[in-house]
């Protein structure tokens, strides 16, 4: 073990990097506050640079970054800081997925919207989101003189944004670029209200600036729409690349075919209990709906009333200060029938299911009001990888409080909860029909409106479109409103079996208290904090042996650093003098000057990743003393797309032998074999 530790040592100043300087939580925080800056982008006239030369000469500091967080011995840290590595990895993760599959600012122009008119009931918007955008809900008109200033600020990202988005967005997703022109044309509307509301404040600034940003709005939409018929591919990113981004960005320990019978066994769930309940209440007087203003108010605040109490008289959950005030600002408003969406003719029955699923709201409050600990979990997290713990937990409350009373003065409103249980699975459904791209939005949207009961679904299409749009735009989200619900439904479970193995009392309120205090981040860390049980949650470097880090190290400078940034140099103080490569299509070579010159011919072609959970490693001893080590794994060859991984091509498994050599590691012999087209195997 000690030589293996000094191993660790060369390798480390072989890279420039100090191997006990990566054991620190404090050191993580600092990582992970430049890992941050550098994910928002520079600027480019004015307006967040999303050019491909750009990512492209960032490329090798993200390789960089990302590097260093693999350095870290995360082995001996207690849960809560492993957690927080974890947090990073997953960030870091999605904007690897971002950069190779999703490439929103490429296939989705609704990426490019900037005027936002609400807060969302999550972290951050649902979906991905350009870096400036405009949050209207945060002013207050009419507007002081430094709140106009504000305003023109934020407007002038508009004109540049849009002139970048009509030379940035080259893909070729139909349904993404279709219902995209919708949220651009809507943008332009939200303008012209906003124009006439300013127009008394005379700021002539103020005025210009909405006037270009609503005629660079409306020329970037009719050149959508003129684009669009030429827009014929798919949406989806296919239940492979769907599958890796659950597991390794949002941390959902599912496969895409794990979430199609999680959600149709949900779908047939709620149904079935739908009419077991309407059967078990066929003899109780039936609910029927508010149809004035006055009877909206009054049942609003009854149901608020009974909500707060039950959670506080029945030992819910430790109900704060600012839980109330955070309902009490969305408990909504009475709408005629024949506009009434989904949701809203759920709460003109009764808003109890409605506003438990609101829990959502106490969770911001909470954000607002409360200082988390922990540098890493202060700000939401990115690419909405909070979504199995957000709308996992405000979809799950909808069952447990139906299940702990809350609607013992009125089991009628239980078959409410069904309802809203099957329209999620039957939307979650859907989306994951359209990205494995066995559907179009529209057919997706179809499961969704078809499988929700008493066709309360049918009355707005524009519902469905919205969030079918937002699902497609958002890998995971559609369904994490019940997959979420499984895994806090899971947490719950171990929560109170561990209890009972120690012969404690299980109480509720712990468990919700417990998870609200970990805060918004991913529900299988939040499991993993709360109650010791990792279950699910992908192995890494970080948290190997020393040898499996130092043959991960190896493999990642070899390839991550050198061969994918072309770096001969790197690869020259790597390679053994003597050298030989066997290859089972290509042939030999046998010498090290052969090997780079070869080295910087193919890596202009290719992109190399190393196949996740393929390495294996098996230390070589002069009796105590070592001096080689043999790897055994796996690449992936992707197209190069500059300095950036695109599709797979082909996978290869290799055998390499690395000596010590005056105290540097070097590569002495290579079998590569196995060549295999993508898909193949």
């Amino acid at each position: 073990m000690k030589q293996i530790l000094c191993a660790l040592c060369i390798l480390s100043a072989l890279s420039g990097i100090s191997a006990t300087s990566f054991n620190d939580h404090g050191q993580l925080e600092q990582l992970f506050v430049e890992w941050r800056e550098f994910e928002r982008p520079p600027t480019y006239e004015g307006a967040p640079d999303y050019r491909s030369e750009t990512f492209d000469q960032r490329w090798p500091d993200f390789i960089k970054l990302q590097s260093r967080l693999m350095e870290f011995d995360i082995t001996a840290w207690p849960v809560h800081q492993q957690v927080d590595w974890y947090i990073t990895w997953a960030e870091m993760n999605g904007y690897d997925f971002n950069q190779r599959i999703l490439r929103p600012w490429q296939r989705d122009p609704a990426f490019y919207k900037t005027i936002w008119t609400y807060r969302s009931d999550v972290p951050a918007h649902e979906g991905p989101t350009h870096h400036m955008t405009t949050e209207l809900w945060t002013y207050e008109f009419p507007l002081s003189a430094s709140e106009q200033e504000r305003l023109i600020a934020d407007l002038s990202v508009i004109p540049p944004l849009n002139e970048q988005a009509m030379q940035n967005l080259t893909g070729n997703a139909r349904d993404l670029w279709r219902a995209g022109i919708r949220d651009i044309r809507g943008q332009s509307a939200v303008l012209r209200q906003l124009q006439a509301k300013v127009t008394n404040t005379n700021n002539v600034k103020l005025i210009s600036a909405i006037g270009k940003a609503i005629f660079s709005t409306d020329q970037f939409a009719e050149w959508l729409e003129n684009e669009a018929d030429s827009k014929t591919g798919p949406s989806g990113i296919g239940k492979e690349n769907y599958t890796w981004y659950l597991q390794n960005v949002h941390l959902v320990p599912l496969s895409w075919e794990d979430e199609v019978m999680l959600l149709k066994r949900e779908l047939a769930r709620a149904w079935s209990a739908l009419k077991l309940e309407e059967h078990r209440n066929r003899d109780l007087p039936p609910l029927e709906s508010v149809e004035s203003i006055e009877q909206y108010d009054e049942l609003a605040e009854r149901s608020a009333e009974s909500l707060m109490r039950f959670l506080e008289d029945d030992e819910i959950v430790s109900v704060a200060d600012y839980f109330e005030p955070a309902l009490r600002e969305h408990l909504g408003s009475f709408v005629p029938e024949d506009r009434r969406n989904f949701f809203w003719i759920t709460a003109h029955y009764d808003p109890r299911p409605l506003y438990s699923h609101f829990y959502h709201w106490f969770e911001l409050a909470r954000e607002d009001n409360e200082v988390n600990n922990s540098t890493i979990r202060t700000e939401p997290l990115l690419y909405n990888i909070f979504d199995s713990r957000n709308e996992g937990m405000a979809t799950a409350v909808e069952e447990m409080f139906m299940d702990a009373g809350l609607y013992d003065d009125n089991p009628r409103v239980r078959e409410i909860v069904y309802i809203m249980i099957a329209q999620r699975a039957a939307r979650g459904l859907g989306s994951l029909y359209a990205h494995a791209n066995e559907m179009t939005m529209e057919e997706a949207g179809g499961i969704h409106s078809d499988y929700t009961p008493r066709g309360w679904m049918k009355t707005e299409k524009e519902l469905f479109i919205f969030e079918q749009h937002r699902y497609l735009r958002q890998p995971g989200y559609g369904t994490s409103y019940i997959t979420g619900k499984y895994l806090v439904e899971k947490a719950m479970a171990e929560f109170a079996r561990i209890r009972e193995v120690k012969g404690e009392e299980f109480h509720l309120r712990d468990f919700f208290d417990g998870l609200n205090a970990i805060g918004n981040i991913p529900i299988s860390l939040g499991t993993w904090e709360l109650t010791g049980v990792k279950d699910g949650i992908p192995s890494t470097a970080a948290e190997a042996d020393e040898l499996s880090r130092l043959s991960f190290r190896l493999d990642s400078l070899l390839f991550s650093v050198a061969f994918n940034t072309c770096d001969t140099a790197m690869a020259r103080t790597l390679i053994h003098p003597d050298f030989e490569f066997y290859h089972d299509i290509s042939g030999t070579l046998d010498s090290s000057e052969v090997m780079i010159t070869d080295f910087s011919r193919t890596c202009k072609g290719n992109y190399l990743k190393l196949v996740d959970g393929s390495l294996l490693q098996y230390p070589l001893y002069d009796f105590d003393d070592l001096y080689g080590l043999v790897q055994i794994g796996s690449h992936g060859f992707h197209q190069r797309l500059q300095d950036k991984p695109g599709e797979l091509e082909m996978t290869a498994k290799f055998t390499h032998l690395w000596l010590l050599k005056d105290g540097y590691w070097k590569l002495s012999r290579v079998l590569s074999y196995d060549h295999q087209p993508a898909g193949s195997r």
